[in-house]
Protein backbone atom coordinates (compact mmCIF):
# COMPACT_ATOMS: atom_id res chain seq x y z
CA UNK A 1 0.00 0.00 0.00
CA UNK A 2 1.00 3.60 -0.56
CA UNK A 3 0.53 6.00 2.31
CA UNK A 4 0.57 9.77 1.99
CA UNK A 5 1.16 11.98 5.01
CA UNK A 6 0.35 15.67 4.71
CA UNK A 7 1.45 18.54 6.89
CA UNK A 8 1.77 22.30 6.85
CA UNK A 9 -1.81 23.46 7.06
CA UNK A 10 -2.95 26.07 9.49
CA UNK A 11 -4.54 29.45 10.03
CA UNK A 12 -3.15 32.47 8.23
CA UNK A 13 -4.31 35.98 7.46
CA UNK A 14 -5.09 37.05 3.91
CA UNK A 15 -1.89 37.82 2.06
CA UNK A 16 0.12 35.35 4.09
CA UNK A 17 1.90 32.16 3.07
CA UNK A 18 1.91 28.48 3.90
CA UNK A 19 3.83 25.51 2.57
CA UNK A 20 2.16 22.13 2.43
CA UNK A 21 4.16 18.92 2.39
CA UNK A 22 3.16 15.41 1.39
CA UNK A 23 5.49 12.49 2.03
CA UNK A 24 4.80 9.19 0.30
CA UNK A 25 5.73 5.79 1.69
CA UNK A 26 5.21 2.24 0.52
CA UNK A 27 5.73 1.08 -3.00
CA UNK A 28 7.65 3.41 -5.27
CA UNK A 29 6.40 4.84 -8.53
CA UNK A 30 8.86 4.95 -11.38
CA UNK A 31 6.53 7.18 -13.34
CA UNK A 32 3.90 9.04 -11.40
CA UNK A 33 2.03 12.25 -10.98
CA UNK A 34 1.51 13.90 -7.62
CA UNK A 35 -1.21 16.44 -7.09
CA UNK A 36 -2.93 18.70 -4.61
CA UNK A 37 -6.71 18.88 -4.43
CA UNK A 38 -8.82 21.02 -2.16
CA UNK A 39 -12.39 20.85 -0.96
CA UNK A 40 -14.31 23.61 0.75
CA UNK A 41 -17.52 22.92 2.69
CA UNK A 42 -20.41 22.26 0.35
CA UNK A 43 -18.23 22.34 -2.74
CA UNK A 44 -16.74 19.76 -5.07
CA UNK A 45 -13.19 18.57 -4.71
CA UNK A 46 -11.00 20.61 -7.05
CA UNK A 47 -7.59 19.96 -8.56
CA UNK A 48 -5.34 22.82 -7.47
CA UNK A 49 -1.97 21.78 -8.82
CA UNK A 50 -0.11 18.75 -10.14
CA UNK A 51 3.40 17.76 -11.08
CA UNK A 52 4.44 14.89 -13.34
CA UNK A 53 7.50 12.67 -13.15
CA UNK A 54 9.12 14.91 -15.76
CA UNK A 55 8.29 17.97 -13.62
CA UNK A 56 5.65 19.34 -15.95
CA UNK A 57 3.22 21.29 -13.83
CA UNK A 58 -0.41 22.30 -13.80
CA UNK A 59 -2.21 25.03 -11.87
CA UNK A 60 -5.86 25.87 -11.74
CA UNK A 61 -6.43 29.40 -13.00
CA UNK A 62 -7.39 30.78 -9.60
CA UNK A 63 -3.96 30.03 -8.09
CA UNK A 64 -1.64 30.79 -10.99
CA UNK A 65 1.10 33.15 -9.97
CA UNK A 66 0.46 32.52 -6.28
CA UNK A 67 1.07 28.80 -5.73
CA UNK A 68 4.11 26.73 -6.68
CA UNK A 69 4.29 22.94 -6.70
CA UNK A 70 7.60 21.12 -6.40
CA UNK A 71 8.97 17.74 -5.46
CA UNK A 72 11.99 16.17 -3.81
CA UNK A 73 12.62 12.80 -5.42
CA UNK A 74 15.08 11.65 -2.75
CA UNK A 75 12.43 12.13 -0.08
CA UNK A 76 9.51 11.15 -2.31
CA UNK A 77 7.81 14.32 -1.17
CA UNK A 78 5.72 16.92 -2.93
CA UNK A 79 5.29 20.49 -1.73
CA UNK A 80 2.80 23.24 -2.38
CA UNK A 81 4.06 26.72 -1.62
CA UNK A 82 1.07 29.01 -1.24
CA UNK A 83 1.66 32.75 -1.30
CA UNK A 84 -0.71 35.70 -1.29
CA UNK A 85 -3.41 33.56 0.25
CA UNK A 86 -7.01 34.64 -0.07
CA UNK A 87 -10.06 33.72 2.01
CA UNK A 88 -11.40 31.75 -0.95
CA UNK A 89 -8.39 29.44 -0.63
CA UNK A 90 -9.85 28.14 2.64
CA UNK A 91 -10.37 24.39 2.29
CA UNK A 92 -9.10 20.99 3.25
CA UNK A 93 -6.14 20.26 1.02
CA UNK A 94 -5.46 16.68 -0.06
CA UNK A 95 -2.38 15.12 -1.57
CA UNK A 96 -3.04 12.55 -4.29
CA UNK A 97 -0.94 10.24 -6.45
CA UNK A 98 -1.53 8.37 -9.66
CA UNK A 99 0.60 6.18 -11.86
CA UNK A 100 1.36 7.82 -15.15
CA UNK A 101 2.65 11.07 -16.56
CA UNK A 102 -0.61 12.98 -16.91
CA UNK A 103 -2.64 15.00 -14.44
CA UNK A 104 -6.36 14.63 -15.05
CA UNK A 105 -8.62 16.90 -13.07
CA UNK A 106 -11.08 14.25 -11.89
CA UNK A 107 -10.40 12.99 -8.36
CA UNK A 108 -11.43 9.48 -9.40
CA UNK A 109 -8.40 9.26 -11.67
CA UNK A 110 -6.03 9.29 -8.69
CA UNK A 111 -5.10 6.11 -6.86
CA UNK A 112 -3.90 7.19 -3.42
CA UNK A 113 -4.90 9.99 -1.09
CA UNK A 114 -3.65 11.66 2.03
CA UNK A 115 -5.81 12.40 5.04
CA UNK A 116 -6.10 16.09 4.26
CA UNK A 117 -4.80 19.18 6.01
CA UNK A 118 -6.91 22.21 6.85
CA UNK A 119 -5.97 25.60 5.43
CA UNK A 120 -7.91 28.55 6.80
CA UNK A 121 -7.35 32.06 5.50
CA UNK A 122 -8.93 34.84 7.52
CA UNK A 123 -10.08 38.13 6.04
Amino acid sequence: QVQLVESGGGLVQAGGSLRLSCAASGRAFSSYTMAWFRQAPGKERELVSAISWSTNTYYVDSVKGRFTISRDNAKNTVYLQMNSLKPEDTAVYYCAVRSGSYYPTAPGEYDYWGQGTQVTVSS
